[in-house]
């Protein structure tokens, strides 16, 4: 990890010329690479060496554009995927089998409660939701004696619940198993997780660190905080003999780079969701700036939700930066500089005029998509969470009028008077 300030690190990180390399990262859009040694490939495909053979595996640019996003979570190893969907699923299956279960908060992005709801039991992995707002008592007593890991959001997507992860943190910890947080919404500009106790880092990198909707992506970070052997029992992927590699430990060989080595070499191997070159170069002009656009993206959020607040047709806005929001106090606790350029409101038509109201914006898009450049609405309930049932979308915090509303970095006044017309 660098000494520089975050700012810095958005720029420096990652990679460093040498003389008289090329001073922007290179693409190297290769999907192999050569060796004058068969030995020496041999022991690459034996984990005895580092170095790259197969960009399925690894490759120079991704590695470097991960390096970056590391140093700005505060993490010792990361790896990019090939979406945040692809991040989620590694994050839990680098450390479960069948058989296996994981708590989860209910305020989830509705593709990645389908994914632990729905698509992971199919592979034998069980998940408990649990209302975020959740007691101590009432989160403990969700853990079973098969349970792996606890996920959330720092920023639930559409809800926008702000996760106490210190009370989350603490439950994954006194029962052994490590506490995974979805940063996207946040990002590491306004919220670090592994500061509150998280021990692994999940991103769309899609979303903000691209900014420009140009391409998807994701991220996984590791702190290499969380003892993996004082638990191997529970680990076994990680504490005892792998035979796809002639029995190597990965706790024992690679200390803490065990569960990015893991996921690289084992999920990545068998699975391959990784993230071309080509947007990883993209990604990494997104991060050069994402220092400076999220600050506005967060300004502009506050002032159309304040504009939305005292407006007569709005029975209600959640933006978790204005006084008075129900999460405001856990913002300020964790994100006390900003929450995320996302808010959502609803109308006293209810969702038949949520519906109209967007058909009639001009500027503002209606799009699949969140967290970039431009201003979009999008209605969850029957868009991104269409495949919930009405009990699920309650838990998920999805109400049938919800309008999200991603605020971009356009000219504020603009954006309000796209919002007033369409009302109007």
């Amino acid at each position: 990890m660098s000494n520089y300030k975050t700012e810095t690190k958005c720029i420096q990180s990652g990679y460093e010329p040498g003389n008289g390399e090329a001073r922007v990262l290179p693409i190297y859009q290769s999907t192999t690479f050569r060796y004058t040694s068969s030995e020496q490939m041999g022991r690459l495909f034996d984990l005895e060496e580092s170095g790259y053979f197969y960009t399925r595996l690894q490759n120079p640019t991704n590695d470097a554009v991960a390096a970056k996003i590391c140093d700005l979570e505060g993490g010792v190893a990361a790896m990019l995927t090939s979406s945040g969907q692809a991040a989620n699923f590694y994050a839990i299956m680098n450390i479960v089998e069948a058989g296996d279960h994981i708590v989860c908060a209910s305020a989830l992005y509705g593709g990645t409660y389908n994914l632990y709801a729905h698509t992971i039991k199919k592979m034998g992995v069980e998940a408990t939701f649990v209302d975020p707002e959740c007691t101590q008592e009432e989160l403990d007593a969700a853990f079973q004696e098969n349970t792996k890991a606890v996920f959330g959001e720092t920023i639930a997507n559409p809800a926008l619940v702000v996760l106490d992860l210190e009370k989350f943190a603490n439950a994954a910890h006194a029962h052994g198993v490590p506490f995974i947080v979805d940063n996207t919404f946040a990002t590491p500009i306004n919220c670090r997780p592994f500061e509150w106790g998280a021990d692994i880092v999940t991103h769309s990198t899609t979303k903000y660190m691209d900014g420009h909707a140009a391409c998807v992506g994701g991220a996984i970070v590791d702190s290499g905080n969380f003892d993996w052997e004082a638990h191997k029992e529970k680990f076994p992927g990680l504490t005892t003999p792998d035979e796809t590699y002639h029995g190597i430990v990965y706790t024992e060989k690679f200390g803490k780079g065990a569960y990015i080595t893991k996921a690289t070499a084992q999920l990545m191997r068998d699975l391959g969701s990784i993230q071309s070159p080509q947007n990883a170069f993209l990604l990494n002009i997104g991060l050069e700036t994402l220092h400076l656009r999220v600050p506005r993206h967060c300004e502009n959020a506050v002032k159309v939700a304040e504009y939305l607040k005292n407006h007569e047709k709005v029975a209600w806005v959640r933006c978790p930066s204005l006084p008075g929001d129900k999460y405001y106090d856990l913002a300020q606790k964790y994100m006390p500089n900003g929450t995320c350029g996302v808010i959502t409101f609803g109308l006293k038509g209810g969702r038949d005029a949520a519906v109209e109201m967007m058909d009639r914006l001009k500027m503002v898009a209606i799009v699949t998509h969140v967290a970039d450049a431009r201003s979009c609405v999008l209605h969850p309930a029957s868009h991104t969470h269409r495949q919930m049932n009405d009990k699920e979308l309650v838990e998920a915090g999805v109400q049938p009028d919800l309008i999200r509303f991603s605020v971009g970095i356009e000219n504020i006044e603009d954006i309000i008077a796209d919002v007033e017309q369409a009302l109007r």
